[in-house]
């Protein structure tokens, strides 16, 4: 029996959205791999989800890099090679955020977006839609594998201390509808979904989603996304059967003031 493979890049200290998602697919019965910065987090997150009876191995890169990126995807499918494995689903959630105005913005903190959220997730994307073809179609859902992204507020709208943040985010919405339109049609879904708002998580670096310089904090009950509610919303996506892919999905917290 062939196992499932789902590559999530980007999972921070583990307490937010690509670890929540990296849980319930272990959960799932999918075989993990990750890609982040940061290996004892990586590796803790790994061993944590080993100990609870799922299969995950960690892949830790210095930086997210085009050839990073590249790299750590070929290592993971030398570690769970065909016809054993079949990577079927693939997350990027990394990002890059840069919160200033426009006039302090560096030409460094352009090219890091670049990087980050432009160079990084076209290789990603290219090497997740080569690991799809290979595969045949899900009975289930009719997908050859499902590539989703993590967006933002700034993937619609910029915002006064925004210009650089909302133009990687804006660049890799675009990127996931034109991928939608080309690999549909070979049964490849892609999709992008909005977090509009804080989530969750104990970050000490705070929310990536939002500027820190941002109003006061809203600490009402249901005032921020749950990581393990948008892990339930990737799973959904994946699950999702061809006759109604979803491209888009607009995440937010019931009392949520944006």
């Amino acid at each position: 029996m062939v196992s499932s493979v789902v590559v999530i890049a980007g999972v921070g200290n583990g307490s937010g959205t690509g670890a929540a998602a990296a849980r319930l697919f272990a959960k799932e019965g999918y075989t993990v791999a990750l890609i982040s910065r940061g290996a004892e987090a990586l590796n803790a997150l790994a061993s944590s989800i080993n100990s609870s009876g799922g299969k995950a191995d960690s892949f830790p890169v210095a930086a997210y890099g085009p050839d990073e990126v590249t790299a750590a995807f070929a290592a993971v499918e030398a570690r769970f090679p065909s016809p054993e494995y079949a990577i079927t689903a693939a997350i990027f959630n990394a990002g890059h955020g840069v919160w200033k105005p426009f006039l302090q913005v560096t030409p460094e903190d352009v090219r890091e977006v670049s990087k980050v959220n432009i160079e990084a997730s076209f290789a990603f994307s290219r090497a997740a839609i080569l690991a799809f073809q290979k595969n045949e179609p899900s009975p289930a859902t009719g997908a050859k594998g499902t590539l989703v992204f993590t967006g933002a507020t700034a993937s619609l709208r910029g915002n006064v201390v925004t210009s650089a943040f909302a133009a990687g985010k804006f660049a890799v919405r675009a990127l996931s509808q034109s991928l939608a339109k080309e690999f549909g049609k070979e049964n490849i879904h892609v999709a992008h979904a909005i977090i509009d708002g804080g989530i969750a998580t104990n970050n000490e670096r705070g929310n990536r989603n939002s500027p820190p310089s941002g109003p006061v904090e809203n600490t009402t009950p249901n005032s921020k996304l749950s990581p393990e509610s948008i892990a339930a919303s990737y799973l959904y996506l994946v699950n999702q059967d061809q006759s109604s892919w979803t491209w888009e999905l607009d995440l937010r917290p019931a009392h949520e003031k944006w």
